[in-house]
């Protein structure tokens, strides 16, 4: 029997070090981690239960049948983060690159499986090189298994992909289905083609961190929704934005131990908004001032930085915030914002998170840049996904709602359920300058009249009053009240119930 023990310690150990000492000093170098220590730095301490530690390729070509390494490339099993189950499966660069053959698909599907049998978030740790080549048709098979599990988890469990390596071919498709991606600067890249095809096909000369770096996704593609300067901190975020996700979509937010007290009361607001109302204001001080204890975890800063979204909580209970910001472009809605906006909505709409908007917008972006690049379409998917939903929806003007922007932002017509106004709010088709020089061309030559005629419009539409007699908006509040307000419009929304027409899916402007 000890001789038994002794070959198990002695094959455990084989399997852990994975490519070797010489591979892993290697990935170290880089100033990467192997996938047994993110593994290790993201689950609870002593957590983890790893799968199929031995499996091993069946390949026989190319000379496949002489190199055999257990695992096969890719760490598999569960844990918990801060007590709560997740998946887990991390790709071996130290193992044939972390290439995917077919068993090594077997086991991420393997995992897949058991996350959506149990209702629980998996995480994918992406350093890889794409398909195993050597074994052809059956790696191009894995990645198709892959691709439809995280079709049928979608909007059911929580998916993260955290790409720390290169991450290319058939293996962005996975993370580019799944609900976050996060990135590692200047160590991951993702790309559907290299640098050396594109060279081939298009004779274009680029480097990999050019092509599909974090950089590039984060704040061009939109691809990522966010990127660490290194794996710790990439990992230590992911373990962060866990806390704010339910486990699965009937799960409900998640609920922390709160040390701040709901009726908190923030003088400091009164003065937010200038008194000028051309002039910017950061609207993430507002948000930090109302979130509990200031925590607010950021989706997609880099991208559309027009329009704010993120996690944060209210009485301990996770919210996710949507919010205009006039810091970047006045706050105007335009083709970036409204997707990335989109998104986010129709994914706590999906887990059940309660959705805070606040409102500062002057509209859409106009231009040929925009109307030719699908501004109808992309401003249609946010107010589809807002109408869509059936999560308890706040929203609070606290300036400028001003067109068919006014209507997008979650407003009363579209479904939200309580919509306060702070009194600075200015509701209407648009701006005064721009409605008076319409209404009244024909006085255009007389600057007294024009005047005249600005006040008068200012007065009778630029407050929030008009909106309010006509039930829009259902309070008027001070804006140092904003936080009791909305965990208290939260806390009676709770038992939200709503029913819609029975259909095989929407059609979503795509």
């Amino acid at each position: 029997m000890k001789d038994i023990l002794e070959t198990l310690d002695q094959r455990r150990e084989g399997a852990r070090l994975g490519g070797g000492e010489a591979r892993i000093a290697a990935q170290h170098k880089r100033g990467k981690l192997t996938a047994r220590e993110r593994i290790e730095l993201l689950l609870d301490k002593d957590s983890f239960e790893e799968f199929d530690m031995f499996v091993q390729h069946r390949c026989t070509d190319f000379g496949m049948e002489k190199s055999h390494v257990p695992g096969d490339g890719v760490v598999t099993g569960w844990g918990t983060v801060n007590g709560r189950t997740v998946f887990v499966f991390a790709k071996d660069f130290t193992v044939f690159g972390g290439s995917l053959s077919e068993t090594h698909a077997q086991k991420i599907t393997k995992i897949q499986d058991m996350a959506l049998k149990m209702r629980a978030p998996i995480i994918g740790l992406f350093d890889a090189g794409g398909a195993r080549i050597q074994e052809g048709v059956a790696a191009l098979g894995g990645y198709g298994e892959v691709f439809k599990r995280n079709v049928i988890a979608s909007g059911v469990i929580p998916q993260i992909s955290v790409i720390m390596g290169p991450c290319a071919g058939g293996d962005v498709y996975s993370p580019a289905m799944t609900d976050f991606i996060f990135m590692v600067r200047d160590t991951s890249y993702m790309f559907v083609t290299g640098p050396d095809v594109v060279k081939t096909v298009t004779n274009e000369v680029v480097t990999a961190e050019e092509l599909g770096g974090a950089k590039v996704h984060t704040s061009k593609s939109s691809i990522a929704d966010g990127a660490f300067d290194n794996d710790v901190e990439c990992i230590l975020q992911i373990r962060r934005l866990l806390d704010f996700l339910p486990a699965n979509n009937q799960a409900g937010a998640p609920s922390w131990p709160s040390y701040d007290t709901p009726d908190r009361i923030d003088y400091s607001l009164d003065t937010l908004v200038p008194d000028n109302p051309n002039k910017p204001y950061d609207i993430k001080e507002l948000i930090l001032k109302v979130v509990d204890e200031g925590d607010f975890f950021e989706i997609q800063e880099a991208y559309a930085k027009n329009i704010v979204t993120g996690f944060g909580r209210m009485e301990g209970r996770a919210i996710g915030v949507v919010a205009n910001q006039p810091m970047v472009l006045a706050g105007v809605l335009d083709s970036d914002a409204s997707r990335k906006a989109a998104r986010f909505v129709r994914f706590c709409n999906a887990f059940n998170i309660p959705i805070v908007t606040f409102v500062d917008v002057p509209g859409f972006l106009p231009g040929t840049a925009q109307e030719y690049g699908g501004l109808i379409k992309h401003g249609a998917k946010l107010l589809f996904a807002y109408s869509q939903c059936d999560v308890p929806l706040v929203t609070i003007i606290t300036r400028k709602a001003f067109g068919g922007a006014y209507d997008v932002m979650a407003s009363k017509h579209i479904g939200a359920d309580v919509n306060y106004a702070w009194p600075t709010a200015q509701i209407a088709v648009m701006g005064a300058k721009g409605a008076v020089e319409i209404i009244f061309r024909s006085e255009m030559g007389d600057p007294a009249k024009i005047a005249a005629r600005t006040a008068e419009y200012e007065g009778r539409f630029l407050s929030p009053f008009v909106a309010a007699e006509r039930g829009y908006i259902d309070e008027v509040i001070m804006p140092h009240s904003t936080r009791r307000r909305i965990a208290r419009a939260l806390a009676m929304l709770k038992t939200k119930s709503v029913e819609r027409p029975a259909r095989k899916h929407d059609n979503l402007p795509l």
